[in-house]
């Protein structure tokens, strides 16, 4: 019955990433192509004093990669087995986006035409900015996690001024970008997306990590209109489950971390909860003109709804929105949730315990 599941799986995986390389023009690909920069390669951001040779992605020969993959399955790029992988073996396309400490570029394997996203990241800017140990856990949390609602992050490789992530492509990008031209979502939209987000949680927490950063920013969309988490910046593998770092975004904090007390997986929930609120509303529940106001509402847990937001849904967010984390609703109860019963277009058909 396993097998027959994972195959179904992989079935799936497949058909969408053949449906990716139809949805992306040839030429948006094609390293002849009349795309910005240099020789057809995207100049990165001259936030430092690097001379434009060295902001081409493939301008240093002598990357040091580490090996790619290791399942060998159709929903990643194929290699050899031990191939070490440099950007040599990427088609270089289009930017997709721009970040702190570098930009993502959409790629092509050569070999096998598989389609990807590369973050390209400057090792000089992580270095000063004192966040190396964030990205060296970022790739190892999220390199081991397998959700259909969750990124893949395939592998990485580096030269000698930047490291490159290579990741699962998805196609619509950003939550965030949908959510600023609909201003809202429909309760059928929102709910199917909390359905899923709810299941990716879960699957995290039963893994021992801690996303702690769930926001629209760090949600992406393929092509089929699934959420995929992304950005495991600030997550973190927690066996023994109680932290104190204040870290993730202020609108989306929970209590106990505003209050800098001991936190676990629970605060996820309560971030689900303030998404749900953000997809329904436009806003974040909390939001405020001024930090320490957001501060005292969250702590008071100053929760005011619109008089669209339907009864089913004001009684889940409620439920997840619990100043102790001891009271809020379970992740797997999350999608036995009425409103999410009602309204969620399609449920996870996952395999999270």
């Amino acid at each position: 019955m396993m097998a027959k599941i994972q195959q179904v799986k992989d079935m799936r995986l497949d058909k969408e990433n053949r449906a990716i390389k139809t949805h992306v023009p040839a030429a948006k690909l094609n390293p002849t192509s009349k795309v910005p920069g240099t020789s057809g390669v995207p100049v990165l951001p001259a936030s430092t004093a690097q001379t434009a040779a060295s902001q081409d992605p493939r301008a240093d020969k002598s990357a040091a990669p580490a090996t790619f993959g290791e399942d060998g399955r159709e929903d990643q790029p194929q290699a050899t087995k031990g191939k070490r992988w440099t950007l040599q073996d990427f088609d270089i396309g289009r930017p997709l986006g721009r970040g702190k400490f570098g930009s993502v570029y959409l790629a092509r394997e050569k070999k096998t035409k598989f389609v990807v996203a590369i973050k390209v990241l400057f090792k000089s800017q992580l270095q000063q900015a004192q966040v190396e140990h964030q990205l060296r856990r970022e790739i190892e949390i999220q390199s081991h996690l397998r959700h259909p609602n969750i990124l893949r992050l395939y592998g990485y490789f580096y030269d000698s001024t930047r490291i490159y992530l290579i990741l699962e492509y998805a196609p619509r990008g950003e939550l965030f970008k949908e959510l600023q031209k609909a201003t809202k979502f429909p309760e059928q939209r929102a709910a199917t997306y909390v359905a899923q987000l709810a299941d990716a949680l879960h699957y995290c927490h039963s893994k021992k990590v801690i996303h702690r950063d769930i926001k629209p920013e760090n949600l992406l969309v393929n092509l089929r209109g699934d959420l995929k988490v992304s950005d495991f910046g600030w997550s973190v593998h927690a066996p023994s489950s109680r932290r104190t770092t204040m870290c993730g975004t202020l609108d989306y904090l929970p209590p106990e971390m505003v209050e800098s007390k001991q936190h676990d997986e629970r605060v996820d929930i309560w971030g689900l909860g303030v998404l749900c609120y953000e997809f329904l509303v436009g806003s974040p529940p909390f939001e405020s003109s001024t930090q320490r106001e957001t501060y005292n509402r969250i702590c008071k847990v100053d929760l005011r709804f619109p008089s669209h937001v339907s009864e089913g849904a004001r009684d889940l967010i409620s439920k997840l929105l619990q100043k102790l984390p001891c009271n809020r609703i379970s992740l797997p109860n999350v999608l036995k949730h009425r409103w999410i019963l009602a309204n969620a277009e399609r449920l996870p058909q996952s395999d999270t315990p």
